[in-house]
C-alpha cells in the first residue's frame, strides 16, 4: 500500500494522507514528479512502458515519473523514481524543478537535467519500463503523432526541448 501526503491549495502539506488509487476529494491535492534527461546532442532518455503496465501500456514516455510518496519533498521523488524506474542514481537537492503544472488534484514538478548516460549500465525497473533509448525532438514529435507516446499536447513536448538548455524559461544572450 503506498501512501501520498496530502496537500492544499497553496503547496502545504496538511499532515494527512491518502491511498494511492483511492479518489482525491475536492481541495486536496498530491504531487507528481518528471525528470527528463538529455544528453549534449539535446536527445531525450526516453522509456517505453511494459506491455502489462496498466495505463498507456506499450507507449513511450519522457524520460521518469511517478507520484511523490509520504516523507517525499519534490527533489527526493524525483530523485527516487530515477532509481527505481531506470536504476540511475541523482542528487537534485541543489535543483528546483523548470516547471510546475498544476492539475485537478495536484501538482506536477517537472526537472530538466543533462547527464551523459551510457544506458547499458542502466538497471530497468521490471514492472515499469520494458527499454530506453536516446531521442531527438523531431522522433519525439514522430512517436507522438503516431500514438506510440503517452498523449501529451505537441507543445508541450517542444517546450520541454526548447528550454532544456536554457534558465527558467529565459533566452540568455
Amino acid at each position: 500500500m503506498e501512501l501520498w501526503d496530502i496537500y492544499d491549495e497553496h503547496r502545504r502539506k496538511t499532515g494527512k494522507t491518502m491511498v494511492r488509487g483511492n479518489s482525491i476529494e475536492n481541495g486536496n491535492y498530491h504531487l507528481v514528479v518528471h525528470v527528463c534527461i538529455f544528453n549534449s546532442k539535446n536527445q531525450m532518455l526516453i522509456q517505453q512502458r511494459q506491455p502489462f503496465k496498466e495505463g498507456w501500456s506499450n507507449l513511450w514516455d519522457i524520460s521518469v515519473g511517478g507520484s511523490a510518496i509520504q516523507g517525499d519533498n519534490s527533489q527526493t521523488a524525483a530523485e527516487r523514481e530515477v532509481l527505481e524506474e531506470i536504476g540511475y542514481q541523482i542528487d537534485l537537492s541543489n535543483i528546483r524543478p523548470h516547471l510546475t503544472i498544476n492539475f485537478n488534484g495536484g501538482f506536477d514538478d517537472i526537472y530538466l537535467i543533462e547527464k551523459e548516460i551510457d544506458l547499458t549500465t542502466l538497471q530497468l525497473q521490471y514492472e515499469e519500463v520494458q527499454q530506453v533509448k536516446w531521442a531527438n525532438k523531431k522522433k519525439v514529435l514522430e512517436l507522438l503523432e503516431n500514438k506510440q507516446f503517452i498523449p501529451y499536447y505537441k507543445s508541450f513536448i517542444e517546450l520541454l526541448f526548447d528550454i532544456q538548455k536554457q534558465h527558467y524559461g529565459s533566452i540568455i544572450e
